[in-house]
């Protein structure tokens, strides 16, 4: 259920991300951004089923509007065009982005009531830990 993930989220902890950045090709300067800024998610679902993921934060903000299990053109925060699909697959959000003969993820997974991003590109996995804003 994408109900779950419905809500707003503060960035609280960051592992090897910018490895993760590197990996997938960020210049230095953006990765620089990158490592400071602790972005808000906030997630939502509209009467149609369209999911909205927004990213807040004094450098950018994103948002993407997508259906469950259909393909999207997104741009990325470092400007990637990628095709995108994103799934519901045993109580997790996987976010598979797809460019230039390269492919990432972004498993959206709850645990103890946080919101766990583990970004997955090649061998290089990331873990971004969201906590619920009152």
């Amino acid at each position: 259920m994408v109900e779950q993930f419905v809500g707003t989220w503060a960035m609280t902890s960051s592992e090897n991300f910018d490895e993760y950045m590197k990996a997938v090709g960020m210049s230095f300067a953006t990765r620089q951004m990158g490592n400071l800024v602790k972005p808000s998610l906030l997630i939502s679902v509209d009467d149609q089923g369209v999911i909205s993921i927004k990213g807040k934060s004094t450098f950018k903000t994103t948002e993407i509007k997508f259906k469950l299990n259909e393909e999207f053109d997104e741009i990325t925060t470092d400007d990637r065009q990628t095709k995108t699909v994103i799934t519901l697959e045993n109580g997790k959000l996987l976010h598979k982005q797809k460019w230039d003969g390269k492919e990432t993820t972004v498993e959206r997974d709850l645990q103890d009531g946080k919101l766990v991003a583990k970004c997955v590109m090649n061998d290089v996995v990331a873990v971004r830990i969201y906590e619920r804003e009152a």
